[in-house]
């Protein structure tokens, strides 16, 4: 039964819902507020430079070869990846940084380098976080959080234990350099919550930094927007950009329509892929699930101050990912989630893509993007955004040993009030809600509105949570629940 399902938003989430639900023979239909599609995964393009917006870091293959194979595809149809080596580099200090290879032996090699012993412990460690890796995506991330009865498993109960501790016990059960510590500790931030506010189970994120690898998409991060746009447009989905959604249409308790640019819009279904939160601001309020008092309560995973910086030189001492954690990693992590304030000595992350991508600035020149992890909501002026600028450039200098601020042609800022402006997004979060124990699976936002029928959600806030591959993920699990209530309501089911 043919219905037309209207999509709020670009981004991966609804890209992903968008291309399943016509494949599944449906009219979609996708609303973009802004003038380009792929939500916070934009680019920004200035004077022969090229940046990724937003995410920068292509993780976890395996799913998008998921994603793609869904439709007969290949992310090779679309873009070609190269795998990095180094897949990033930690500075720790002056002449002390730790390049992580695109091999697991070459990151025991490393490992036992600053602490005998650990590359064996590594190996053991690594081991473990593989058969969790395999059984949250065989078991775990592709089930739509409804019921608590979706983690249990024969193979999960016996996995009970790595419920109940966090990260951090794991990884300083077994590793005494804080050096060594920090990194494994690393990739939980792309889950959004600090170490020991996250459940052991995660340790699968080190399988897919370490075993996995990171990559580059050729041309940058939009490529996969382009490519998913692509295979979209293939199976007949229309985009409307420009349209912000002003409101959300409910009759008798149902999803009818929107209204975007003072038109209204009738549909069977309503699909947000847009902030969760700002999205029930657009239904009357008495459809509205979750409250302000609930959103207040959550843990959100951070908001980031960004830079975009052109440098008239190629850059020395650092590789496509540069990781500068020559500071106190736990007093960072306070100022974002106990006493939200900006921080007193930033870690922070630069994203040289010119390196493996010569493509992405002029010849003999370097695209540089920084990122901060700040707390979400806190004031974001343009005293601040100079004052961090300054902080990080002169890190960045004196660690790297060159010169770097008289080679700046031009530095762009992205913050807390352009993530609420541009994305709609709660209190300005960049990662979306954080995948805490009391936050997780069935525990998170519903993909399905309890209040209205036939109104549904994807992406960072609901299930699975923050992160590109879980968007991927989480566009298909809605697109199915989406089905099965269109086979409920079929008069011939």
């Amino acid at each position: 039964m043919k219905k037309k399902i209207l999509i709020l938003g670009s981004g991966f989430s609804s890209l992903s819902a968008a291309s399943y639900l016509a494949q599944m023979g449906h009219q979609v239909e996708v609303f973009e507020k802004n003038d380009t599609l792929g939500g916070r995964a934009r680019q920004l393009k200035r004077d022969g430079f090229t940046f990724d917006m937003g995410p920068s870091w292509y993780w976890m293959p395996d799913v998008f070869e998921k994603y793609f194979a869904d439709f007969g595809k290949k992310p090779s149809d679309y873009y070609s990846l190269e795998r990095l080596d180094p897949g990033y580099q930690v500075y720790f200090g002056v002449n002390d940084s730790i390049p992580i290879g695109d091999s697991l032996d070459k990151i025991y090699r490393v490992f036992e380098n600053e602490e005998k012993g650990s590359g064996k412990k590594l190996k053991a460690f690594i081991d473990d976080a593989k058969t969790n890796y395999d059984i949250a995506i065989s078991d775990l991330v592709y089930r739509p959080g409804i019921s608590p009865l979706e983690l249990v498993t024969p193979i999960t109960i016996k996995k009970i234990r790595y419920f109940l501790s966090n990260i951090k016990n794991e990884v300083t059960r077994g590793f005494k350099n804080p050096k060594l510590r920090q990194i494994l500790q690393f990739p939980v931030l792309f889950l959004g919550a600090k170490p020991q506010n996250t459940p052991a189970f995660y340790n699968f994120m080190n399988f897919a930094d370490f075993g996995l690898g990171t990559w580059h998409p050729d041309k940058g991060m939009y490529a996969i927007v382009k490519a998913m746009v692509a295979v979209a447009k293939e199976l007949g989905v229309t985009f409307h950009t420009n349209s912000p959604v002003e409101s959300i249409h409910v009759e008798n308790g149902r999803a009818t329509g929107i209204t975007t640019n003072g038109k209204n819009i009738q549909g069977d279904f309503v699909l947000s892929g847009a902030d969760y939160h700002h999205t029930e601001t657009l239904l009357p309020q008495q459809y509205r699930v979750y409250s302000e008092r609930y959103w207040e309560k959550k843990t959100f995973a951070p908001s980031s101050l960004l830079f975009y910086v052109g440098l008239d030189k190629k850059v020395k001492n650092v590789t496509h990912h540069t990781l500068f954690f020559d500071v106190d990693f736990d007093q960072h992590a306070q100022q974002i989630y106990d006493r939200p304030e900006w921080p007193t000595d930033p870690l922070f992350y630069a994203n040289f893509p010119s390196i493996t991508d010569p493509d992405m600035a002029p010849e003999g020149k370097e695209a540089l993007f920084l990122l901060i992890p700040i707390a979400p909501g806190i004031e974001d002026t343009q005293a601040h955004r100079n004052q961090y600028f300054d902080i990080v450039i002169d890190r960045m200098e004196r660690l790297t040993k060159q010169t770097i601020r008289p080679h700046i042609l031009f530095q762009e800022s992205f913050c807390v009030n352009d993530f609420v402006s541009e994305y709609n997004s709660y209190k300005g979060n960049a990662y979306g809600m954080a995948n805490t124990l009391l936050q997780t699976a069935f525990l998170r936002p519903k993909l399905k509105s309890k209040k209205v029928d036939g109104l549904y959600f994807s992406g960072q806030l609901t299930v699975p949570g923050p992160g590109v591959p879980p968007a991927l993920i989480s566009g298909k699990l809605v697109s199915g629940l989406i089905e099965e209530a269109i086979y409920n309501q079929s008069p011939t089911k």
